[in-house]
């Protein structure tokens, strides 16, 4: 396998070095232009003087806020502070205070102190009839 990748080694140079290509348009000719049209590929370094200039080149640590070096720093920085300490932190703290979803602690609570109550007078944790027989109506044969 190790030979393999070192055969790509030798090629990529000599891939990225390849002279911009012409391409032939091959769309149908209508009938106000009858030539092909002719298109040439310019690496982005080549344009001429005028034109948009990359915030990169002006300012290599640009983080997308502003042109300005200045501004663009302060406005990372906030936005990063902002972002993540305020949201993270009054996010999670929000999310750890919420009520009691689904009652599941109340109904844990509440089974602790059943559960005492029976310890104490001597009942079985859990009854063989989890409903009193006395309070159930069962229907007659007849029906």
């Amino acid at each position: 396998m190790l030979a393999r990748l070192s055969r790509f080694g030798l090629a990529l140079p000599r891939s990225l070095a390849v002279p911009p290509a012409r391409f032939v348009s091959q769309s149908k000719a209508s009938s106000a232009t009858a030539s092909t049209a002719v298109t040439e590929l310019h690496r982005p370094g080549e344009q001429a003087g005028h034109g948009e200039v990359s915030p990169y080149v002006k300012n290599p640590d640009y983080h997308g806020f502003s042109s300005d070096p200045v501004e663009d720093e302060w406005n990372m920085k906030v936005g990063f502070f902002l972002g993540i300490s305020v949201a993270l932190v009054i996010g999670g703290t929000f999310i750890h205070y919420l009520p009691d979803h689904g009652m599941r602690q109340w109904a844990r609570r509440e089974a602790e102190r059943l559960i005492q109550v029976r310890e104490k007078e001597g009942l079985p944790l859990i009854d063989e009839n989890y409903y009193d027989t006395t309070k159930i109506i069962l229907p007659s044969s007849e029906e």
